[in-house]
């Protein structure tokens, strides 16, 4: 599916539409350029799941957890991540995948052995100029 967000909103509701298939266990996987839209579409993916919280970018923490009423959201950035051990040293494994929440995963490229033997979605966001997004999504 491919979809053209001509602003903030768009992406988020592109997200928001999508999150409301999800059933639990589903990854995400977010790939973009920096301030292509990754963390606004996971802002609405959040949406979509009931969470509350504000949501911003793990880049320091790696992880932000986020409690739905319906699913949780486990929300990982790797932008900053040094090697492996440090996701171990999080828990990783018991989060991917989990069927109590999804996984949304930024910048998933720096550990793509991870993700090997998993059902995955991809979501490309490309930037076309300063507000136009093509959001690419594949399962």
């Amino acid at each position: 599916m491919e979809y053209i967000s001509k602003n903030i909103d768009d992406t988020i509701n592109i997200a928001k539409k999508l999150s409301l298939t999800f059933t639990g266990g589903e990854i995400v996987l977010l790939d973009g350029d920096l301030g292509a839209g990754k963390t606004a579409f996971t802002k609405g993916l959040a949406q979509g799941l009931n969470i509350q919280n504000i949501i911003t970018s793990p880049t320091f923490t790696i992880l932000n957890v986020h409690e739905g009423t319906k699913l949780n959201l486990y929300h990982f950035d790797m932008y900053r991540l040094e090697d492996e051990q440090e996701l171990k040293e999080l828990g990783f494994e018991q989060y991917i995948g989990n069927k109590d929440g999804i996984c949304a995963i930024e910048w998933y490229q720096k550990t793509p052995s991870l993700f090997e033997n998993k059902k995955c979605m991809f979501i490309d966001i490309l930037k076309i100029d300063d507000n136009t997004r093509k959001i690419i999504i594949k399962e």
